[in-house]
């Protein structure tokens, strides 16, 4: 998927789309982008078996999802939320619009190829002449339009909506509820014809490379779900029984929470799928590499979270091959600082919040010592991250940035300035009124690794002063966990650890915007916005300018830490030696219809 960016499940770095695992614009390796791994993994296995053409007929292709909770079910990309749904319809293309080139260049030859008019501000979606639904259906250039009106209706559960598509003329009077229509996106051939051109006040140099915030990057089955209410969408049988795809696979069956089937999808357009049958399952964190060691699985899903704990099990294990590349996710720590305002619809600042203060920020993060938590449990494959733009993105990361190493002398004192201090003998810091301070923190319950993890944080915390719980007295439940995070305001959890799932264009609109529902902090300021615009303002059609905007934002955030960088990582798959075609390279594609088994059983 082209996605913006997912939600993801426990603390240990995955990628994704933009919101997603099953996407395959992903980075491929670089040595800037792996500075702080101590191995190095290749994007693809090249397999030299020749293909079990009976194996390939008859056998089940058997993926893992390593996953501590059910997925949620929602195959729609306009509504999901976190990568794991994302993970498991993977195989139905996620219906997703575009090729890419090793560089998530937008390319010709994908289900539509586009036009950017930047004199007119115009942007043209072309659907091929062939491109179908995995019912038969015809795609459609209203189907090119819909995901619009789901993201920005007024009574939407979808969260991708942002600024950025303002940029779309009438999408903002359509999310006020002030037009029942989006008059900047028209029909030249009309609704069912192939073509949908969008009427723009800018065209951006973003929108050049799939996953970016101002034009979406999949299509909806309009004539599919047209009866359904977008306020209940996201529960309805389309979408979570019986859902369409795009892609080389048509869903079989879903078993809600557990597991997904698949079988060759005749109508698509593409490379045609070679295996005739697929699952893939969800196994606990603590079971997958017992999984993979009893060869119970082919493969994990790309981009799904692996351990550095799980890298060490697996990586000596001879039937299968490690497979990887920079992830396009990172881990970070967020501070609740405001709410979400429903009827402005924008995110607010609270001054008087418990985390304002940005020397208590600071002075928390100086207290953890993640490099050496990257080292004990990361294997190699994780280290600490320095920005919120992971170093896969070498133009824009900033490698000069230092992040929040360990320095206790540096956090006692920004405490201590700020006026949190040690009262009538009390072994906890106050507030600087003098008042009691707890500090709650909320973390999804993971492995037994990430529970080390949880309960060093805790124990640095304690360490300068400062009195922090998790919320509820234990780990949370992820879906718990994230239903917590984005209620409107709520005040159960005072700083998080959780992991983004990157789309392959950088631009942080739909993560830190001030109108951005996933800003699940809610930090807004007006440097804040304006940083993020200068990366895609008129100047920024020129390199220098548009990395220089991105390096000041990574600055600005870095000294703000109301999100906080926690660490980087490879995305990486165990791949049993029967698979021949697996390769996660972002100019692959066609990585599921690319796979074919070598054997009938797993080696």
């Amino acid at each position: 998927m082209d996605k913006k960016k997912l939600a993801l499940s426990a603390v240990a770095v995955l990628a994704t789309i933009s919101l997603a695992a099953c996407s395959n614009n992903k980075s491929s390796s670089s040595s800037s982008g792996t500075t702080g791994a101590a191995v190095k993994l290749s994007a693809a296995y090249n397999n030299t078996k020749a293909t079990d053409k009976s194996a390939t007929n008859n056998s089940t292709l058997k993926v893992a999802e390593p996953n501590d909770s059910p997925f949620q079910g929602i195959s729609d990309p306009v509504l999901s939320t976190n990568s794991e749904d994302a993970d498991v319809f993977s195989p139905g293309g996620s219906a997703s619009l575009w090729k890419t080139d090793k560089n998530y260049k937008i390319v010709d030859g994908g289900l539509a190829n586009q036009r950017i008019n930047r004199k007119a501000k115009t942007v043209t979606i072309t659907l091929r002449s062939n491109a179908k639904w995995s019912n038969g259906s015809k795609v459609t250039a209203k189907d090119i339009e819909y995901p619009y009106e789901v993201i920005a209706n007024p009574k939407t559960t979808s969260q991708q909506y942002s600024a950025d598509f303002n940029n779309i003329k009438g999408m903002a009077a359509y999310h006020t509820g002030k037009a029942k229509t989006i008059s900047g996106i028209t029909f030249p051939d009309g609704e069912k014809g192939r073509t949908a051109v969008l009427h723009l006040d800018k065209v951006t140099p973003a929108m050049q490379y799939a996953g970016n915030s101002f034009i979406w990057s999949t299509v909806e089955p309009y004539e599919y779900i047209k009866n359904v209410p977008i306020a209940k969408l996201a529960s309805s049988s389309q979408v979570r029984k019986n859902p369409i795809f795009t892609g080389p696979y048509k869903l079989d069956k879903v078993v809600e929470g557990e597991s997904t089937t698949w079988s060759p999808n005749k109508y698509y357009y593409g490379k045609k799928a070679q295996i005739k049958h697929i699952s893939i399952n969800v196994v606990s964190s603590n079971n997958i590499d017992k999984a993979i060691q009893s060869k119970k699985y082919d493969f994990t899903v790309p981009a799904s979270v692996m351990h550095g704990t799980d890298y060490k099990q697996l990586k000596n294990l001879k039937d299968y091959k490690i497979v990887g590349q920079p992830a396009l996710s990172y881990d970070y720590f967020g501070f609740n600082v405001g709410h979400y305002d429903t009827k402005t619809q924008k995110n607010v600042m609270d001054k008087n919040s418990k985390m304002a203060n940005k020397n208590l920020r600071q002075a928390m993060m100086y207290a953890l010592n993640l490099d050496a938590i990257s080292k004990k449990f990361g294997n190699g494959i994780t280290w600490r991250a320095n920005t919120l733009i992971p170093p896969i993105f070498e133009k824009y990361y900033d490698s000069s940035a230092k992040g929040f190493p360990l320095n206790i002398k540096k956090a006692n004192k920004l405490l201590t300035d700020a006026g949190y201090k040690k009262r009538n003998g009390s072994k906890w810091r106050s507030d600087p009124n003098g008042k009691k301070l707890t500090i709650y923190f909320g973390a999804m319950t993971g492995t037994s690794a990430q529970a080390a993890e949880y309960q060093d944080y805790l124990q640095q915390w304690h360490k300068v002063g400062l009195n922090v719980k998790f919320t509820g007295g234990k780990t949370m439940e992820m879906n718990s966990f994230y239903s917590t995070l984005q209620q409107p305001k709520q005040s159960k959890i005072d700083v998080y650890a959780a992991a983004w799932g990157l789309s392959s264009e950088p631009t942080p609109t739909q993560l830190y915007g001030e109108d951005a529902t996933y800003n699940m902090g809610h930090f807004v300021t007006k440097k804040n916005t304006q940083l993020i615009n200068n990366m895609n303002n008129s100047k920024a059609w020129n390199e220098s300018y548009r990395t220089k905007a991105f390096k000041e934002w990574q600055d600005y955030m870095n000294e703000q830490a109301a999100v906080a960088p926690g660490s980087f990582s490879y995305s990486w798959n165990p791949v049993n030696k029967r698979v021949k075609g697996f390769d996660i390279g972002p100019d692959n594609n066609e990585f599921w219809s690319s796979l074919s088994l070598t054997s009938s059983k797993l080696e």
